[in-house]
């Protein structure tokens, strides 16, 4: 099946719980459509370069799925028609990256970076 990651932007009136019960909620649409999700990481509040609907900041979640294709539209559909969902990205991938994703890990632990001066 092709691999996919999501990430998807909540209100931010929304508590911790149900946030991380939004990627509970989807991912349980996803599997009941023949796919699975491989890995899921809440990574918190953080500040939009602009607002949308009238939102300066948003709770942000990403997903690691595997999936058929109409698994994944029929998620995207319904993250579209929910009312605390603002946006949502989908990209497909080759493979799925090892470890957390790069919002997760420590500025340290970033390799590759050059300074800043």
């Amino acid at each position: 099946m092709p691999l996919y990651e999501h990430v998807f932007i909540a209100r931010q009136d929304l508590s911790n719980a149900q946030a991380e019960g939004l990627v509970e909620h989807f991912g349980t649409v996803l599997s009941d459509n023949g796919g699975k999700v491989v890995e899921s990481e809440y990574w918190g509040v953080k500040t939009m370069a602009y607002k949308i609907n009238k939102n300066r900041k948003g709770h942000y979640a990403f997903l690691r799925t595997d999936a058929p294709s109409a698994a994944v539209q029929e998620m995207e559909r319904l993250m579209r028609l929910h009312d605390d969902v603002m946006r949502v990205l989908t990209v497909k991938v080759d493979e799925h990256d090892e470890g957390p994703s790069v919002q997760m890990q420590k500025r340290d632990d970033r390799e590759g970076r050059r300074e800043r001066r």
